[in-house]
Parts: C-alpha cells; structure tokens; sequence
C-alpha cells in the first residue's frame, strides 16, 4: 500500500467516524422530540453513504496500485 493513498484512506476514515458521531448526537435529539435534529440525521445519513463509497473507492484504488 503506498503511503500517500493509505494517508488519504485513513484521513477519510477519521472523517467518516466524526460524521458518526454527528448523526449519534442528532438522532438522540431526535428521538426526544427535536424535528430539525431528524432533518439533519437525515441528511447525515446520505452524507455518510456518500463517504462510505468514497472510502471504498480509495481503497480498491489502493489494492490495484499494489
């Protein structure tokens, strides 16, 4: 693995794991009553879908490289 790309994955990794937390900290709101807290757990939740492809990308990127 050469280490610009496994930077690159483990940089997006640690974005992926904040972004989680994010959306923990609003579906909790959520689930105590907040609307808004919802509309952004939502929108959270495509957010890490979007992530998650990316990171698979990078990583598939990187085993080929190899």
């Amino acid at each position: 693995m050469s280490s610009e790309k496994s930077e690159v994955l483990e940089q997006k990794w640690e974005e992926l794991k904040v972004l989680v937390e994010s959306i923990e900290a609003d579906i909790i709101k959520n689930v105590k009553g907040n609307k808004s807290a919802g509309v952004r757990a939502r929108k959270g939740l495509r957010l890490l879908k979007t992530n998650a492809s990316e990171i698979v990308k990078v990583s598939l990127a990187t085993d080929k490289s190899e």
